[in-house]
């Protein structure tokens, strides 16, 4: 008897205690705008941190442009600046920046591109907008501009972020 008096207090008492009270924040399986967009600049930061790391363990002297591409423009080359329907073949080397290399035209040969119709990183299709005939750069790209929350399903993981080294071989 005395047992089953403290079994149904106890069952009484964790009920009490377990239902929902006023000012409790009940947890969403979904996060609302807010908190995506919290989420987002957050990570967007902690991006722009490991970047400068990265260049100023490098001693590189980078640019950002206002999309959030930094680049450095190590040869500057002759000619116009490319535009939309340029034909470009570069030399590259894609890394992550732990120097993990991913790709690169040494083991896949020259990339031919058209701009604007080829379908490139936003990151490296706005790095060769700043080049002309003959340019040499490195471009950081971070992973909005690139391969973004899954990556490339191959050789560049999630969310990472990606360094190209540049070499504008032909141009027409």
């Amino acid at each position: 008897m005395v047992i089953r008096i403290i079994i149904i207090i106890l069952l009484g008492v964790s009920l009490i205690t377990c239902r929902e009270k006023p000012g409790n924040a009940v947890i969403n399986s979904k996060p609302g705008k807010n908190e995506m967009a919290d989420l987002n600049k957050y990570f967007i930061q902690k991006d722009r941190e490991r970047i400068k790391n990265y260049i100023e363990r490098k001693s590189l002297k980078m640019n950002e442009s206002p999309k959030g591409l930094w680049y450095q423009i190590i040869n500057e080359g002759s000619g116009k600046i490319f535009t939309d329907n340029d034909k470009i073949t570069l030399d590259y080397e894609c890394s992550l920046l732990d120097g993990t290399k991913c790709y690169s035209s040494k083991d896949l040969g020259p990339k031919e591109v058209i701009l604007g119709r080829s379908e490139l990183e936003p990151g490296l299709n706005e790095g060769l907008r700043l080049l002309k005939p003959g340019a040499e750069a490195i471009f950081i790209i971070p992973p909005f501009l690139a391969y973004g929350l899954i990556g490339d399903r191959k050789m560049i993981p999630p969310r990472a972020v990606i360094v190209y080294n540049v070499n504008i071989l032909q141009a027409k």
